[in-house]
């Protein structure tokens, strides 16, 4: 006899990856590093576009699964400060109707989120916070 499958909860509150580069090319890597982040069960994935010049087809439908697995576990993943070509992007494909895309204000310190997109509730008890830089040699 199966029941509901019991959610696991989540042992991170937050991990924040730094993308550079972020399309096919650079795919099985990034991916690898997803794969590696979401079995850690963060509750919030920040994944700062800042420093990315280009996104594509392929990237988007990742940033999609990644969205789709961590909302299975009660998490959340927000874009950060992708560039305004890349914001248009995301906007046209409509990713920004399905998760939150943020920019965060000169003033604020490296790793917060501006006013009004707060992060989802964290556990009073911290465990761990982490930070990932993916960069792919072409």
């Amino acid at each position: 006899m199966t029941g509901p499958l019991a959610s696991t909860p989540c042992t991170l509150p937050l991990v924040e990856v730094c993308l550079t580069e972020f399309d096919l090319a650079c795919l099985p890597a990034t991916g690898t590093v997803f794969d590696r982040l979401l079995a850690l069960h963060p509750a919030q994935v920040v994944v700062d576009l800042s420093g990315c010049r280009h996104i594509d087809a392929a990237a988007i439908g990742l940033l999609l699964d990644v969205h789709r697995r961590l909302a299975r576990a009660d998490g959340v993943l927000t874009v950060r400060d992708p560039n305004p070509r890349i914001r248009r992007i995301l906007h046209t494909a409509r990713v920004d109707q399905i998760l939150p895309v943020v920019d965060t204000a000169p003033s604020s310190p490296p790793g917060t989120l501006p006013a009004g997109h707060e992060p989802t509730p964290i556990p009073p008890t911290l465990l761990a916070h982490g930070r990932a830089s993916v960069k792919v040699a072409h």
